[in-house]
């Protein structure tokens, strides 16, 4: 039996896999990947904005494989360096005052909700628990996470939905404040949009939040997860605008590779759960850890952000230049970029592994690019060479 019928007999069938071009991925270094058969691909997906230092970078292997070597687990009943190693870099490069760990995107926005619940409870009143979120939104998987997710196809086959979750427009000020009452504890957004369709936020938007959470006494909390860890051009996306937010949220790139999640809070926040109100097996992993401290090494390094904000005009640039009749709209902030267009999506994401490209359509229209955040404009050059080519037999 195949690999491809081993995964079909064994694997819980939750996943899209492109049928029409199969392929497993071997090894990767770098911006590339290579499959069985020694092909090589450049690659634009980086696991979803995991691989944000492109595949096995080597200062993130050697902190691996140093702590394996130590310490590869043991209960949160007990301190571990890496772990407060990695709070103090958070801390420090943030709004932040005290973080939680956990393991990925969607435990850490369960957190910050439970928190907020909380959070709301002891300022506003018992009834404070409803949260606002936005539509085309997406915080995870997990039952609370999917229902801040507001688009009805996340939640088919899943109701009944958690309750105290209201949905605004998103960059529509008007509309978050017109959902606000007496039972709202906190506004929660993604800074950039990413399974939406990537849509930036508009700073007067985010500012407008800030304030309406400032008059109401309501929690800000940004939803990091994909736009986090330098993805934008800068550590956290929020830094573009200027706003700080009371939760925020991490994931994807901060481990690079291996899973972890955070929910970091600043002021009276930071110190709303106490023992026994929230906790997670692995969250703070020592191995993690030190994986996570190794990736804010080296975005911290002189001109590594700088890059990124370089490279990702570049690429929007690029994108912009290019002929073809489907085009829609081209939207990002950073490496952070999402390509419309009135074609078959999904079509071109196949056609372009095909030819040595991944990227990933979302919404059946986008085409969303996440390369590695150490990305060259020759590597961008070629991609967009592809692009075109396939682009062109779409028309």
């Amino acid at each position: 039996m195949d690999l491809k019928n081993k995964e079909q007999k064994y694997i819980i069938n939750t996943y899209n896999r492109q049928p029409d071009a199969t392929l497993f991925i071997k090894r990767g270094e770098g911006v590339y990947v290579w499959d069985e058969a020694g092909n090589r691909y450049l690659d634009f997906v980086s696991g979803l904005a995991v691989n944000n230092l492109g595949h096995c970078h080597p200062t993130v292997v050697e902190a691996v494989k140093r702590q394996t070597e130590k310490l590869m687990h043991t209960s949160n009943l007990y301190y571990t360096e890496p772990q407060i190693r990695l709070a103090e870099q958070l801390v420090s490069q943030s709004c932040a005052d005290k973080v939680f760990f956990c393991n990925s995107g969607a435990e850490a926005n369960e957190a910050a909700i439970k928190l907020a619940r909380k959070f709301g409870k002891a300022t506003r009143g018992c009834g404070a628990h409803e949260i606002i979120t936005a539509q085309r939104s997406f915080h995870g998987r997990t039952l609370a996470a999917i229902t801040a997710t507001a688009q009805p196809k996340y939640h088919q086959g899943f109701e009944p939905m958690v309750a105290g979750f209201h949905y605004a427009e998103y960059n529509n000020l008007d509309s978050f404040a017109g959902l606000v009452n007496e039972n709202t504890c906190a506004i929660l957004v993604e800074p950039v949009q990413g399974e939406g369709g990537v849509y930036p936020a508009q700073p007067e938007f985010l500012q407008g939040l800030r304030k309406l959470c400032d008059e109401h006494g309501l929690l800000l909390i940004f939803d990091e997860v994909q736009s986090g860890i330098g993805r934008t051009g800068k550590l956290l996306a929020y830094e573009n605008y200027g706003v700080e937010p009371d939760v925020y949220t991490l994931a994807k790139g901060l481990g690079g590779g291996l899973p972890i999640g955070v929910m970091a809070a600043r002021g009276a926040a930071a110190d709303t759960l106490v023992p026994g109100d929230h906790a997670s097996t692995f969250g703070g992993n020592p191995v993690v850890c030190a994986a996570a401290g190794a990736v804010l090494q080296v975005l911290g390094e002189g001109g590594f952000l700088e890059h990124v904000q370089k490279v990702g005009q570049y690429f929007m640039d690029r994108l912009q230049e290019l002929t073809y009749a489907n085009k829609v709209e081209l939207r990002g902030l950073g490496l952070f970029i999402g390509l419309e267009i009135s074609g078959d999506g999904a079509k071109v994401a196949s056609d372009c592994q095909k030819e040595g490209l991944l990227l990933n359509c979302i919404g059946g229209k986008t085409l969303r690019f996440l390369p590695p955040l150490i990305v060259e404009e020759e590597h961008i050059d070629a991609a967009v060479n592809v692009l075109q080519r396939v682009l062109a037999r779409l028309d």
